[in-house]
């Protein structure tokens, strides 16, 4: 393998290394803005811990169309 062949190997890794560094930032950003919006709701509509994860997306439906 020569000298140049060996640095863009190496350029390569680190690109990917970084894309994997920005998919994980990005995900934990997702996973924290996912728990605090849960947690907005749980304080809004304390009833939510009592339905199902199953059943959520049908009460909000309900709960905002007005049909408590």
């Amino acid at each position: 393998m020569t000298s140049e062949e060996k640095k863009l190997l190496q350029a390569k890794h680190r690109l990917e290394e970084a894309q994997a560094r920005d998919r994980m930032k990005e995900r934990k950003a997702r996973t924290r803005r996912l728990i605090q919006e849960g947690a907005v709701l749980e304080k809004v509509l304390p009833e939510v811990q009592a339905v199902g994860l199953d059943n959520l997306e049908e009460y909000l439906q309900r709960k905002l169309a007005g049909y408590d």
